[in-house]
């Protein structure tokens, strides 16, 4: 009888226990659903999907909804997970009391989270999470646009191209691979030029003018983008002249695409995502349906998986034997351009130091700090696209604040 009843008990208890667990299954699921369908109603009440053409002018507010759904309502091709990745584990070193400083009133890191121009914080340490945050319904399983962080992960791939003899050198020319280009103006240019974007092409990256270049073709690729450029001027000589160009970069995912003879995202997946087994499934938005990627932008991916971005890049500076980039690739990367000393091959460079970062605009950075082994990545959605804003000021007092207190330790 008493064994009766000790069998009744835990049957009870078995029972109670499922309860709970389907309860909050239940809770989770509702409220996911609940949550989608509040972000549905958004994007059809403001009609963002037929005005995807306008996400650079996109309000504030639609862009805190569209951005973490762009997925949902732009073609993508998917950038599986390695089988075997495992989520970070976060090891708390105490950043959480890091104050900053800003035209004299102090603020905290958790304060700067509170920002609406912030949407997530990750800072990784020798590779390891120590600090994580986010706001505004976001978290570590969020997909967030990450406009031209892209570009320097595609440069990333540029350099697994020429390690496995797709692409001879970056002195090549890119008519050589765009032979849709001879006779344009970027005959003549060098992969080099087009990494640098010092190809001497004429373009206006002017993202508050509905007219200029990037508004009107900063997202084109394939066909559209070849069309293009091959009708732009030259204004300088190859290897002259500084002058930023998201279409060089889109022009980089068309020079990959055809010297590999596979597409970016599945070539990203085997070389880099699955092997340094990054924690989520990431996507690739397409030009259409089964379509073609944008060198320049648009990879979406959780902000931990941009942040292992920043990490795998500072690892190869002193790359193993397995490195997946030709040798030296990384540190041929973060040498400045004759041309821009604060540019390198699709990565942007701190003066007088070894620093280098990915940026995007309305706030998107991957900033690796190699003496610190340091990374510190972020999703944003500042007031505009860039230039000068009270989120680029707070940024930049926390940055300082992080690196501050790291070399204290």
């Amino acid at each position: 009888m008493k064994h009766q009843n000790q069998v009744t008990k835990l049957g009870i208890h078995r029972s109670r226990f499922l309860a709970i667990a389907m309860l909050a299954i239940a809770i989770f699921v509702g409220n996911a659903y609940a949550k989608v369908s509040s972000d549905d109603a958004f994007i059809k009440q403001h009609k963002l999907v037929e005005r995807s053409t306008e996400i650079l002018f996109w309000t504030q507010d639609e862009r805190a909804i569209g951005f973490k759904n762009i997925g949902r309502m732009w073609p993508t091709r998917v950038v599986s997970k390695a089988k075997n990745a495992q989520p970070m584990v976060l090891k708390d070193i105490g950043l959480g009391d890091i104050t900053y400083e800003v035209e004299g009133k102090e603020y905290t890191i958790g304060d700067f989270i509170e920002l609406k121009s912030a949407i997530g914080l990750v800072v990784l340490k020798n590779g390891e999470l120590v600090y994580e945050n986010y706001t505004d319904g976001n978290d570590k399983n969020t997909r967030w646009i990450s406009f031209s962080v892209t570009k320097s992960i595609s440069s990333l791939l540029i350099g697994a191209a020429i390690k496995e003899g797709y692409i001879a050198s970056v002195d090549d020319q890119v008519v050589d691979y765009l032979p849709q280009l001879k006779g344009s103006a970027y005959d003549g240019a060098s992969i080099k030029n087009v990494l640098h974007m010092n190809s001497g092409v004429q373009w206006n990256e002017d993202y508050n003018d509905p007219n200029s270049d990037v508004s009107k073709a900063g997202a084109a690729n394939g066909i559209r983008l070849i069309n293009y450029v091959k009708a732009l001027p030259r204004a300088h000589k190859p290897g002259t002249v500084f002058n930023y160009n998201t279409a060089e970069s889109n022009l980089i995912g068309e020079l990959l695409r055809s010297a590999i003879g596979n597409n970016a995202a599945t070539y990203l997946q085997d070389k880099i995502w699955q092997p340094y087994a990054m924690e989520s499934d990431a996507l690739w938005v397409l030009d259409r349906p089964n379509g073609v990627e944008t060198g320049g932008c648009c990879l979406l991916a959780s902000l931990r998986d941009f942040a292992k971005i920043g990490q795998f890049a500072y690892e190869q500076l002193t790359p193993s034997q397995n490195s997946p980039l030709a040798k030296n690739w990384l540190k041929d990367s973060v040498t400045p351009s004759k041309t821009y000393p604060n540019y390198g091959y699709q990565w942007w460079l701190e003066s007088d130091s070894n620093r280098f970062r990915a940026s995007g605009i309305f706030g998107q950075a991957i900033a690796v700090y190699p003496e610190l082994g340091l990374v510190i990545a972020k999703h944003g959605n500042s007031p505009q696209a860039n230039g000068p804003s009270e989120y680029k000021t707070h940024e930049k007092a926390l940055d300082a604040a992080i690196v501050a207190r790291l070399q204290e330790m």
